[in-house]
């Protein structure tokens, strides 16, 4: 076994220096968004950016002490960690306060807490650790539903919380289980049923069902296999996705209804831009008016007269492309995306299941949480309110992303101790 020189020795600083960027950028944004003229100390704890530097600086501090400590702890003590969570994630319900109609919040003093939030990355340690611990083969259904379980239990606690968005991250937890064996069918089936419960809400529900018919007609006619196994299985994927269809409506109508309208906005079958469809159209007024270069820091229109509702939280993308153009924005995706490649590449190097389990799982978690939050504000996605890693305001946010980077790092440095 190998000693480490200092316990910062085998750190991927090029990690750190972009969480750095991007934690500080978004920093600037937020003081941009809620900028106030009578408060010219960007500490000033009376605004969210003062706020947000103390956040900051928690962060740090947690940061550094996670880098102290020994690798192999959170491999011993993941389903320990994991119990804790699942106990704060309860406590919710007695103890919780609501905030924009989820009571997923409690109060310690004048911060708020998101259990929900903050705690992926215990989530993440346990599904690391069952998968680690279990060989993962496509027809070992045992491993599939231990791991399912381990995961929607936080997603049904989130749900109960009326956090849809928050529990939506965690199923970005079976693209790491993809990795490590899963069968890719049970992916792809989700984005079709996604795709055909769009289409429904479109289309008239025989039309579709007549499309998929000829799909599957023409799949049997010119397929490579006409045995019985493979027409079977044609027809109860058809009866499966025409199922689907005929519900789509009745699962639309269970949604509330602010659910309701962010998908209507986004389809194009409401465009009230006074009511539903104001927070992307104002989303999409401050990103075009950006153009290239920007307008300017502090000098976003949108941005100073606060037309963008939660700017300085789920909708900060606004403020990059309004103020910095097209030149920021490309900067800042070009910085989660290195950070998200560099996580992968290092997850591919681990010489231990657990760590590079792991490292899937927080690449999943950012990729989603970037792809969803960008893709809201361009008016690609339906809004539905979760920050974008290391930029949008708030504590919980801040302080759960780092403990997720920063426990693959203290991995990552930890892996040529291991024989």
């Amino acid at each position: 076994m190998r000693e480490q020189r200092s316990f910062f020795a085998n750190v991927d600083w090029m990690l750190i220096i972009l969480y750095l960027v991007l934690v500080f950028a978004g920093w600037i944004c937020i003081y941009a968004a809620v900028y106030d003229e009578t408060h010219h100390s960007i500490f000033s704890l009376d605004c969210d950016y003062g706020k947000q530097a103390v956040f900051i600086a928690v962060a740090i501090v947690v940061a550094f002490v996670i880098l102290l400590l020994d690798a192999k702890l959170f491999t011993s003590f993941a389903w320990v960690l994991y119990i804790l969570a699942m106990l704060v994630l309860l406590s919710v319900f007695p103890l919780g306060s609501e905030i924009s109609g989820a009571k997923a919040w409690i109060k310690i003093g004048n911060f708020s807490l998101q259990p929900g939030e903050i705690f992926k990355w215990a989530v993440a340690l346990a599904l690391s650790k069952y998968l680690s611990s279990h060989s993962f083969m496509p027809k070992k259904m045992g491993t599939l539903m231990g791991a399912s379980i381990l995961i929607l239990l936080p997603v049904g606690l989130i749900i109960l919380q009326n956090d849809t968005g928050t529990a939506l991250v965690y199923f970005s937890l079976f693209i790491a289980m993809y990795r490590e064996g899963m069968d890719g069918r049970l992916i792809l089936f989700p984005i079709i049923a996604a795709v055909l419960f769009v289409l429904a809400l479109l289309m008239d529900k025989w039309i579709v069902i007549i499309i998929l018919s000829s799909v599957a007609f023409l799949w049997w006619i010119f397929g490579t296999s006409h045995k019985w196994k493979s027409i079977r299985n044609t027809i109860l994927a058809t009866l499966f996705c025409a199922g689907i269809v005929f519900f789509a409506h009745t699962a639309f109508s269970f949604l509330g209804n602010h659910q309701q309208d962010r998908i209507n906005v986004l389809l194009g079958i409401k465009t009230d831009i006074k009511k539903e469809g104001y927070n992307l159209h104002q989303s999409l007024i401050a990103i075009g008016s950006g153009g290239v270069s920007g307008k300017g820091f502090l000098q976003g229109t949108q941005t100073k007269y606060n037309f963008v509702p939660e700017q300085n939280t789920d909708f900060i993308f606004c403020t990059v492309g309004e103020e910095h153009g097209f030149i920021g924005s490309f900067f800042v995706i070009g910085c989660f995306t290195l950070l998200i490649l560099r996580i992968i590449r290092n997850a591919e190097r681990q010489r231990s299941d657990f760590a590079r389990i792991y490292g899937y799982c927080v690449a999943s978690i950012l990729t989603f949480h970037i792809t969803v939050n960008v893709g809201m504000v361009l008016g690609l996605l339906p809004v539905i309110g979760i920050p974008l890693p290391f930029f949008s305001y708030g504590g919980s946010s801040l302080l759960g992303f780092t403990i997720l980077l920063f426990i693959f790092i203290k991995q990552d440095s930890n892996r040529l101790s291991l024989l």
